[in-house]
Protein backbone atom coordinates (compact mmCIF):
# COMPACT_ATOMS: atom_id res chain seq x y z
CA UNK A 1 0.00 0.00 0.00
CA UNK A 2 1.52 3.22 -1.09
CA UNK A 3 1.09 6.37 1.57
CA UNK A 4 0.12 9.31 -0.23
CA UNK A 5 2.86 12.35 -0.24
CA UNK A 6 2.52 15.10 1.88
CA UNK A 7 4.34 18.20 3.25
CA UNK A 8 6.63 18.19 6.30
CA UNK A 9 3.89 20.79 8.17
CA UNK A 10 0.91 18.09 7.00
CA UNK A 11 3.30 15.63 9.13
CA UNK A 12 3.41 17.20 11.92
CA UNK A 13 -0.29 17.73 11.81
CA UNK A 14 -1.34 14.41 11.90
CA UNK A 15 1.06 13.76 14.30
CA UNK A 16 -1.13 16.25 16.36
CA UNK A 17 -3.94 14.74 15.67
CA UNK A 18 -2.62 11.23 16.83
CA UNK A 19 -1.92 12.59 19.79
CA UNK A 20 -5.30 13.57 20.50
CA UNK A 21 -7.43 11.99 22.85
CA UNK A 22 -10.81 12.54 20.90
CA UNK A 23 -9.90 12.75 17.14
CA UNK A 24 -10.94 9.39 15.74
CA UNK A 25 -8.41 7.73 12.94
CA UNK A 26 -11.51 8.41 10.84
CA UNK A 27 -10.88 12.39 11.19
CA UNK A 28 -7.21 11.51 9.83
CA UNK A 29 -8.07 9.65 6.89
CA UNK A 30 -10.69 11.95 5.97
CA UNK A 31 -8.78 15.20 5.82
CA UNK A 32 -5.06 13.60 4.90
CA UNK A 33 -5.91 10.10 3.39
CA UNK A 34 -4.09 8.13 5.73
CA UNK A 35 -5.58 4.95 7.56
CA UNK A 36 -4.83 3.63 11.00
CA UNK A 37 -2.35 1.34 9.77
CA UNK A 38 -0.67 4.53 7.87
CA UNK A 39 -0.40 6.72 10.86
CA UNK A 40 0.57 3.86 12.87
CA UNK A 41 3.86 3.65 10.40
CA UNK A 42 3.88 7.36 10.12
CA UNK A 43 4.39 7.72 13.84
CA UNK A 44 6.94 5.07 14.09
CA UNK A 45 8.69 6.55 11.58
CA UNK A 46 8.59 10.04 13.05
CA UNK A 47 8.86 9.82 16.73
CA UNK A 48 11.20 8.97 18.58
CA UNK A 49 11.11 4.83 20.18
CA UNK A 50 10.10 5.78 23.68
CA UNK A 51 7.38 8.43 22.67
CA UNK A 52 6.09 5.87 19.71
CA UNK A 53 6.09 3.61 22.67
CA UNK A 54 4.08 5.85 24.85
CA UNK A 55 1.74 6.64 21.88
CA UNK A 56 0.91 3.21 21.35
CA UNK A 57 0.41 2.79 25.03
CA UNK A 58 -2.14 5.52 25.42
CA UNK A 59 -4.06 4.67 21.88
CA UNK A 60 -4.44 1.37 23.67
CA UNK A 61 -5.86 2.33 26.41
CA UNK A 62 -8.43 4.97 24.96
CA UNK A 63 -9.41 2.77 22.28
CA UNK A 64 -12.65 3.80 22.58
CA UNK A 65 -12.09 7.47 21.63
CA UNK A 66 -9.75 7.00 18.75
CA UNK A 67 -12.44 4.55 16.85
CA UNK A 68 -15.94 5.99 16.12
CA UNK A 69 -17.83 3.00 16.11
CA UNK A 70 -16.25 2.31 19.58
CA UNK A 71 -17.08 5.50 20.85
CA UNK A 72 -19.26 7.02 23.69
CA UNK A 73 -22.14 8.65 21.99
CA UNK A 74 -21.88 11.37 24.59
CA UNK A 75 -18.51 12.49 22.39
CA UNK A 76 -19.93 14.16 19.36
CA UNK A 77 -16.71 16.08 17.93
CA UNK A 78 -13.31 15.32 16.96
CA UNK A 79 -11.89 18.70 17.16
CA UNK A 80 -9.96 20.00 20.55
CA UNK A 81 -11.10 23.09 21.61
CA UNK A 82 -7.54 25.10 20.81
CA UNK A 83 -7.51 23.25 17.27
CA UNK A 84 -8.38 25.74 14.32
CA UNK A 85 -11.09 25.31 11.67
CA UNK A 86 -9.91 22.85 9.14
CA UNK A 87 -11.81 21.77 6.34
CA UNK A 88 -10.92 18.97 4.09
CA UNK A 89 -7.41 18.62 3.63
CA UNK A 90 -6.53 22.07 3.86
CA UNK A 91 -5.34 23.63 6.84
CA UNK A 92 -6.72 27.25 7.43
CA UNK A 93 -4.81 30.49 8.90
CA UNK A 94 -1.54 29.02 9.12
Amino acid sequence: MATPQITSEEIDRIIQMAWEDRTPFSAIEYQFNYTEADVISLMRRELKRSSFNLWRKRVHSITNHKHIKKRNNEISRFKCSRQRMISGNKISKR
